[in-house]
């Protein structure tokens, strides 16, 4: 049996992730934009390029939700993209009315879907979906610490000189400036990352997967990253629709682990057909933890300008 994902967004990002699912074969994906045509015209090239490479063209567009019904993950990718100088924090009020709306047309047709997010300041974005879906926290699911990882991993892998498949590692925290890369859970090969590469290096590095993000919206000069975001949610959307059991980070709600009370921030978290199966509490450093709270209270104060 086919699933359906619907993304909420046709940009680049959106239009990203609707490719590489696509790809997968077993994806039906309803690609849905508020500007009149704009999906649909982006869905009939994608498709278009699935055929090419020999998959079947799957994908839908849209101007409105009622295609969306009964899908089984909804993404929402919609929202005022990131220009040159600004953070995530400074979309925060324009983009809370658009996840709010958005969400509320999605669960009125999908009410037992899972629903992820993309749209920044990612975290709070995420809570406040929770807050208006009144889904079950583990079907709230926001995508920066798969994202933050792959630089993270890309980071090292140049530094070192090695294959990015050989190492191994992730990234905690909100994803903004306040990330949390992990040294003391990050190796090559089995070999620990600290054994590999001097100090300073590996602070420039952290310093540049914090600022990852900010470096491409910078080079671009126009948008933001769109190729890594979709791929991240592709392997999210896997692992939930084919029961994988895979760990992420991932932005979902805390309820006490690590000392963090009802906020959403990225932690290490088990995806499966239940969505987020299990939040695993690791035994971080001292200043590991520090920075995850900080991280944490980063996103609360968000939350308490929202209102919710």
């Amino acid at each position: 049996m086919r699933s359906k994902v619907t993304v909420v967004g046709a940009g680049a990002t959106g239009g990203s992730t609707a490719r590489r699912l696509a790809e997968s074969g077993y994806v039906d994906v309803v690609l849905v934009d508020i500007v009149e045509g704009f999906a649909v015209g982006k869905a009939l090239d994608l498709n278009q390029g699935l055929t090419l490479q020999g998959h079947t063209p799957s994908i839908v567009g849209s101007d409105g939700y009622d295609e969306t019904a009964g899908s089984d993950i909804c993404v929402i990718t919609s929202g005022f993209p990131r220009q040159p100088g600004m953070s995530r924090d400074d979309l925060l009020l324009k983009n809370q009315e658009i996840v709010e709306q958005v969400t509320r047309e999605l669960v009125k047709r999908s009410p037992d879907c899972t629903l992820i997010i993309l749209t920044n300041p990612m975290d709070a974005m995420a809570q406040l979906a929770h807050s208006v879906s009144g889904f079950p926290k583990n079907r709230v699911i926001g995508q920066g610490g798969l994202l933050d990882t792959a630089r993270y991993r890309t980071f090292i892998s140049w530094e070192l000189d090695v294959a990015p498949g050989d190492v191994s590692g992730f990234v905690l925290g909100g994803h903004g400036d306040t990330m949390v890369p992990v040294p003391s859970y990050t190796s090559v090969a089995g070999v620990p990352l600290t054994q590999l590469i001097d100090a300073d290096r590996l602070e420039a590095i952290i310093k540049r997967t914090a600022a990852g993000g900010g470096e491409i919206v910078g080079l671009l000069g126009r948008g933001s990253a769109f190729e890594a975001p979709g791929e991240a949610v592709a392997m999210m959307a896997d692992a939930i629709l084919m029961d994988r059991k895979r760990l992420f980070p991932c932005a979902v709600l805390l309820e006490g682990q690590y000392g963090i009370e009802t906020t959403f921030v990225g932690v290490l978290v088990k995806l499966g057909a239940g969505g987020v199966e299990e939040i695993l509490e690791l035994d971080l450093q001292e200043s590991e933890l520090a920075g995850l709270r900080h991280s944490a209270d980063s996103v609360r104060e968000l939350i308490e300008v929202m209102g919710i």
